[in-house]
């Protein structure tokens, strides 16, 4: 081993405070209110992140990149993360840590069945929580030793990129007709509005995934969620 490389090793040492430094993170994410609060959480941890918002864009990121940890949101634009953490799962060399997550509680099983080694709950603000989640999945002689009991430390995302988030489910409205569309705006919105605590929008986008499921008419339910969504955007200055 060269003096560099020495060094380089001495600076990757996880520590106390910083876990999770050394690790590279690839979050599969949609949305951009929740990927910021990732990312902040990993860069409070130490963790290096790349984002990828569709399964698309992540099995491009996977034939350059090679990460420490996959996190995998369950609903994605085009199809489910179960999809990929059961291509990741099978993979050899597997990654270290293959984490799923959801706003839907219920999506754990989904997700530890297609090959998870855990689960994270959204929203997720808690440092503590999250270190607990990434170091609980790496092998044993890979966990660092001192990390800080119950940390209570929280992250608060940028209110700009809820704003994105917002803004991204307008255009759907505007652009898109096709009936899974729908389904997808509706499971988008309820984990957007959960990871921001807006208990109105959380309700009205699980009404809508409701009446779709029971087959009864939703355009109202559509028309609400519209209304809403443009009322959270951006609001005009009065003059």
């Amino acid at each position: 081993m060269t003096m560099t490389d020495s060094f380089e090793s001495l600076l990757a040492a996880p520590t106390p405070d910083r876990p999770l430094l050394g690790l590279t993170v690839l979050l599969v994410e949609d949305s951009r209110f929740a990927s910021e609060a990732m990312r902040l959480l990993c860069l409070r941890s130490g963790a290096r992140i790349r984002r990828a918002d569709s399964l698309a864009a992540a099995r491009k990121h996977l034939r350059v990149y090679r990460p420490n940890v996959v996190i995998v949101d369950l609903g994605l634009p085009d199809g489910s993360g179960a999809e990929l953490i059961g291509e990741l799962d099978a993979a050899r060399p597997r990654v270290d840590v293959l984490l799923g997550m959801s706003g839907d509680s219920g999506a754990e099983s989904l997700a530890r069945e297609a090959g998870a080694d855990g689960f994270i709950g959204k929203p997720i603000s808690s440092l503590g929580t999250f270190q607990a989640a990434v170091l609980g999945a790496l092998p044993p002689e890979a966990r660092p030793r001192g990390l800080r009991a119950g940390a209570e430390d929280r992250v608060s995302p940028d209110p700009i990129a809820l704003q994105d988030d917002f803004v991204h489910v307008a255009d759907l409205l505007t652009t898109e007709t096709g009936e899974g569309m729908l389904d997808y705006i509706a499971q988008f919105l309820s984990g957007v509005a959960r990871t921001a605590g807006d208990g109105e929008m959380e309700d009205a986008a699980r009404r809508l995934a409701g009446l779709r499921q029971a087959g009864l008419p939703y355009g109202p339910e559509i028309a609400r969620i519209a209304g809403l969504v443009h009322g959270r955007i951006e609001p005009r200055k009065v003059v």
